[in-house]
């Protein structure tokens, strides 16, 4: 083969491929999907499957307590609701519950105000940064309880020693998800707030906590419920508060007097409480703000 011959042959145009026709399929042949039946839109509903669980929860309990038939031990579920009823229609839960609920919200609240300047100083400043570094790995993993001896000496008898208390069990783990999610902004979005000429408390307000909120809210979610736990520990350990006593106080004196189903009604509405915080408070939160502004899914 000569060379004018190969050229020829690379500077081929290229065979044309052969031309087909593909038939449409028929729109007949897909099958349509057909409308949800209402017992599937029921099931989806969230509060219905939560309340199926309840339920059934509920049924497992009434079984293991009549299996092992000892009122003193474990009560039925029926014989617990009786005696929750009993509570609220007497006053004695309703009441103790917002003696609990009141120390709970200035805990939380001086948790939150404590949180919010740590964090604030220490994406501030470098001191500020090592400040909440040190301080956190100190006394985040100490219980809260165990500073309740301390708190008594310190506040006297009263509820400045469980809203000392409080405070520790909020603090730590809403300041270090603040600052975890703060740490996690872009820096595009850090730079767009600086070209603004934002600066301090503005910076933070307007750029770094609607950036952070998805981590905000797991750290108050997280600080609620170690508060909750908190509280209900103290009033156990340290009994009425200025003539006063909450929920742990009511499920302390009911164990004294072996009152078994006031003692479970006492910690049904401890999980009660716990329930409507979490779906009725957090929950609507989330979704009216990190949901709705497609942060989470």
């Amino acid at each position: 083969m000569t060379p004018h011959s190969t050229t020829q042959t690379l500077t081929a145009a290229p065979v044309p491929r052969p031309e087909y026709e593909r038939p449409l399929e028929s729109v007949t042949d897909f099958v349509v999907a057909r409308p949800l039946h209402w017992q599937q839109r029921l099931w989806n509903q969230a509060w219905l499957r939560k309340a199926v669980i309840l339920v059934v929860l509920a049924a497992i309990w009434q079984l293991v307590a009549v299996f092992e038939d000892n009122e003193l031990l474990i009560p039925t579920f029926t014989a617990t609701a009786r005696a929750f009823v009993e509570g609220f229609l007497d006053g004695s839960l309703p009441a103790k519950a917002a003696v609990s609920l009141y120390l709970l919200v200035r805990g939380y609240l001086c948790g939150i105000f404590f949180a919010f300047l740590l964090t604030t100083l220490a994406v501030s400043t470098r001191l500020g940064r090592d400040i909440l570094d040190t301080l956190s790995a100190m006394f985040n993993p100490l219980p809260a309880i165990a500073l309740l001896p301390l708190a008594l000496l310190w506040f006297g008898l009263g509820n400045g020693s469980l809203i000392f208390v409080l405070t520790h069990s909020v603090l730590w783990p809403l300041a270090l998800n603040t600052y975890a999610g703060f740490r996690s902004v872009p820096a595009t979005l850090r730079m767009a707030g600086r070209n603004y000429g934002l600066r301090g408390m503005r910076y933070v307000l307007f750029i770094l906590v609607p950036a952070a909120l998805p981590s905000i809210l797991s750290g108050l979610r997280i600080g609620w419920a170690s508060a909750w736990r908190t509280l209900i520990a103290a009033e156990l350990v340290f009994g009425a508060s200025s003539g006063r006593g909450g929920l742990g106080w009511y499920i302390f004196q009911n164990r004294n007097e072996l009152l078994t189903d006031r003692v479970f009604a006492g910690l049904t509405l401890v999980i009660l409480i716990g329930l409507l915080f979490e779906n009725l408070v957090f929950g609507v939160l989330e979704r009216v703000t990190v949901r709705r502004w497609g942060m989470q899914h």
